[in-house]
């Protein structure tokens, strides 16, 4: 029941979305943690360096900007794909996306967290494994080492309505900022 104060969602895909077990998700940030915390660096064929695996990139996975937490199904998604990043940037040969561009970030300078406007580099990896179509973003900030920055499932299904007794599922490409993906 609506009480006026706020637009009632007819169309809400939240709802229709199952939940991911708490004690199911618990299990796989632990697991996912303590791999991504054991693999360090991984050399990548294209980029001809090591990339390292620091806390950034795993606090992207739970986290979608400073202080900002993705849902638990996002996260649980991602910590899941998390085991097969270093497979697909150690057989990266051809890079899929290139995203240059200047942006706030936030760097620890002198004992202080500090947001300074920097140059910042995104190279982005497709590869399909085990039946999963999979992206992955390296980042790099202007005098700094490259780093893993995020794993996606390249394609989201998004619904939409034909007429009032049909709905269709579209996959729907990730695309745009890569920093938010």
């Amino acid at each position: 029941m609506n009480s006026g104060n706020f637009p009632e969602k007819k169309n809400s895909n939240f709802r229709n979305k199952p939940r991911i077990d708490f004690e199911k998700f618990k299990r796989a940030k632990l697991d996912a943690e303590e791999f991504y915390k054991s693999i360090g660096e991984i050399y990548c064929p294209y980029l001809k360096e090591k990339i390292s695996f620091n806390a950034k990139g795993l606090d992207h996975i739970k986290f979608g900007g400073w202080n900002k937490t993705r849902p638990l199904r996002d996260q649980y998604i991602r910590l899941r794909l998390l085991k097969l990043a270093p497979q697909i940037i150690r057989e990266s040969h051809t890079l899929q996306e290139f995203f240059e561009t200047t942006r706030l970030e936030r760097r620890r300078i002198n004992a202080k967290w500090q947001m300074s406007i920097e140059k910042t580099t995104y190279y982005g990896f497709v590869a399909i494994i085990r039946d999963c179509r999979i992206k992955i973003i390296i980042k790099s900030i202007e005098g700094g080492s490259k780093f893993f920055w995020s794993i996606i499932p390249f394609w989201k299904n998004r619904r939409y309505k034909v007429d009032e007794n049909t709905v269709n599922n579209k996959k729907i490409l990730h695309e745009g900022d890569l920093e938010l993906q």
